[in-house]
């Protein structure tokens, strides 16, 4: 009990607290808005696409249904040297002055090709748009393609093949193409061969621009501008762009004829090999047996034959002979599905969950040290170097595989059945919960930090486009991805290297052949009997 002056002191006390008003709960958005796409398709049915984001940037780019994928053997190469010689002398501007305008800008300009893309992108200051999209409208439409500086741009393609072809990090990624689509597409070398360098000349760009540089096959995408002044600027510079009629046969044997060898290309590393006359001889003996020309798919090299041929994958095994390395390589790869295919999803979660890297780059979480090539096989195997996954996903079809780099004196038989072993999990155990969260998480997240980048967002934009028609933004993707299930990646797993799948593409490289690759598989269960 409170004596009487305890009471009134503490009646005192509480009466000096101040009271905190009732507040209100506040409300949080349960959804995010996605940023509006338009798209405007002008007369010439070239599609331009925008996106409203905020920014004190703009980037704006052209993407091309063109690539090596398209280019018949008298044109093999032809893509890389495009976008080799992409912002010099056109018929507006000298060299000096295209340089000069691009400084001005104040942002960066670059020009690349792939296998199915080639795209000319430019990010700078708003006020700049005006001027970026004259630049890349010139150097796409006019180009003069002058003989200096065709030799000079020869020089640095022949600089750079050697430097990518004496790295198998990206050496082998080739030579995997090429035996996964023989002959065929995304077989075709992604890299101008050596051999085909001094063969391709300002006629030849024309020729192979004109045909497939058409209205129809170009998206303009851009990002922090009004959708309505890159419409204008796209109907005042590429308004007048029309399909071209069949390319003139009297040219196109001109071509053949200066060319002279149309016949598919093999990878340049393996064309370069004379100090190896094993490595030579290994290829060459894999070609002949694959690219017979009763087998060619080019016997109808027409624009309309080409830009509907469907990559064809048979898969094989390839073992390419190099002595003295630090590290030997293998790669272990099936067919998997399209971009295009709703099981995109389910095989993107399968790649994220494998994930992998170097040993001595897991840092930290988030960055892939519980991946399980990670905690299967880097934290238990000191002798593997390397083991990660991949996918490369085109308009058709695509690759989802393993590889690893490991030291000579460990088996390449073990290495190949650590990586099968790897597989086999997906086929016949399902996905824990846990793990299954955290890989959906993990691609969640990597899309959405990816379209932090202005220059990524514009890119994605122009892609879509392409290859959808549309854009699938990220946080539909981020839904698909959610809605996967356990039973989604087993059912996919089968799909892409279960009995019933395609043959995988084995390569391998080093003193160690891959020949026993069909006893570790079937000892695993994966892939079809062989």
């Amino acid at each position: 009990m409170l004596r009487n002056g305890q009471l009134a002191r503490a009646r005192y006390i509480s009466s000096s607290i101040p009271r905190v008003k009732q507040l209100r709960k506040r409300c949080y958005a349960s959804t995010v808005e996605p940023l509006p796409t338009k798209m405007t398709t002008l007369g010439n049915k070239l599609r331009v696409a925008t996106e409203a984001t905020p920014g004190h940037f703009s980037a704006v780019g052209v993407y091309i249904d063109a690539g090596s994928r398209y280019e018949a053997p008298q044109f093999s190469g032809v893509s890389h040297i495009l976008d080799r010689m992409a912002f010099k002398g056109t018929q507006n501007r000298s060299s000096a002055l295209m340089s000069t305008e691009i400084d001005s800008l104040g942002g960066q300009m670059f020009a690349s090709s792939s296998r199915e893309t080639i795209m000319y992108q430019s990010s700078h200051f708003h006020h700049g748009t005006p001027l970026a999209v004259s630049i890349l409208a010139d150097t796409i439409l006019n180009p003069l393609f002058l003989a200096e500086e065709l030799e000079t741009q020869r020089e640095a393609a022949r600089y750079e093949v050697r430097e990518l072809n004496s790295k198998p990090e990206t050496m082998l990624p080739e030579a995997l193409h090429f035996m996964a689509y023989q002959g065929n597409t995304l077989g075709n070398p992604a890299l101008c061969p050596d051999e085909r360098i001094d063969l391709i000349d300002g006629d030849m760009l024309r020729a192979w621009t004109r045909e497939w540089f058409r209205p129809e096959r170009i998206v303009i995408a851009g990002a922090g501008m009004p959708h309505e002044e890159l419409v204008e600027l796209a109907e005042k510079h590429f308004g007048h762009l029309k399909s071209p009629a069949a390319l003139s046969p009297s040219l196109y044997s001109t071509i053949a004829s200066n060319a002279s060898q149309s016949r598919v290309i093999l990878p340049q590393f393996l064309q370069n090999a004379h100090p190896r006359p094993s490595l030579y001889k290994s290829l060459a003996t894999a070609a002949s047996s694959i690219l017979s020309p009763s087998l060619s798919p080019y016997s109808d090299a027409s624009f309309d034959a080409l830009s509907s041929a469907k990559a064809h994958y048979s898969g094989g095994s390839l073992h390419v002979p190099a002595a003295g390395l630090d590290f030997e390589h293998a790669y272990v790869a099936f067919e998997g599905v399209s971009i295009r295919d709703a099981d995109i999803y389910p095989m993107a979660v399968i790649q994220m969950l494998l994930g992998g890297g170097g040993s001595f780059s897991s840092g930290g979480p988030g960055k892939g040290m519980y991946t399980r090539l990670y905690t299967h096989v880097l934290n238990h195997y000191h002798t593997i170097d390397h083991c990660a996954s991949f996918h490369h996903i085109y308009a058709d079809t695509s690759l989802l595989g393993l590889f690893a780099s490991f030291t000579p004196d460990e088996s390449m038989r073990k290495v190949l059945a650590i990586l099968a072993h790897q597989l086999s999990l997906l086929l016949y155990e399902k996905v824990p919960a846990v793990e299954l969260g955290r890989a959906k998480k993990q691609l969640q997240s990597s899309l959405a930090m990816s379209m932090e980048s202005r220059s990524v967002e514009v890119e994605d934009l122009g892609r879509q486009i392409l290859v959808h028609g549309r854009k699938v933004g990220a946080l539909e993707m981020a839904q698909k991805v959610d809605a996967v299930t356990a039973e989604d990646l087993q059912r996919v797993a089968h799909k892409l290297f279960g009995e019933n799948a395609k043959p995988p593409t084995v390569i391998g490289m080093g003193a160690q052949d891959i020949d026993i690759w069909p006893e570790v598989f079937k000892t695993y269960g994966v892939g079809p009997s062989i």
